[in-house]
């Protein structure tokens, strides 16, 4: 077991209320993309409420910002996750349902393994990447740094990431 996971957030604000037709797209999608997070290589935890999703947990006075999390052993096996399986159909449709960022909107950061995060956390993690750009302490896939803090050679981590599915 390594001595470090992989955590993920990225927030967004529906263009409509959840329960708006304009959204039924993601709506429908949200619990066979969850359930194949579940189910790629190296997953290890998401967010989530009773519902079996994190939509209706409310993270700000917004009730259309809306927030997802993960945690996953390794960088390798998110990006397979997220570029690599049918979660990248859904991706490509996020301008659809989501109004486009005006910063900052997902953040990932290396924590203790057996560690869960917080949504506050996390929160503090997108606004610090949004002010000081990619860290070891907040990063994107572009630029991403290992548990020690050390860049990573992204070349590497796109051949080296197995297809989840």
């Amino acid at each position: 077991m390594t001595a470090f996971h992989l955590a993920q957030i990225n927030v967004g604000r529906l263009i409509a209320p959840i329960d708006d037709p304009a959204i039924a797209g993601f709506v429908e999608r949200l619990e066979d993309i969850n359930a194949l997070a579940e189910r790629s290589r190296g997953f290890v935890w998401r967010l989530q409420s009773e519902s079996g999703n994190a939509t209706d947990i409310q993270t700000s006075p917004d009730p259309q910002f809306i927030v997802n999390m993960s945690v996953w052993r390794d960088l390798e096996s998110l990006f397979a996750y997220v570029y690599k399986s049918s979660h990248t159909q859904v991706m490509a449709q996020r301008r659809r349902w989501f109004e486009k960022p005006g910063g900052a909107f997902m953040a990932l950061w290396w924590l203790p393994a057996g560690t869960i995060p917080s949504i506050e956390d996390g929160l503090q993690r997108v606004a610090l990447l949004d002010r000081c750009g990619p860290t070891p302490e907040a990063f994107v896939f572009k630029t991403a740094f290992d548990a020690a803090g050390q860049p990573m050679d992204r070349a590497a981590l796109v051949r080296t990431a197995e297809p989840c599915f």
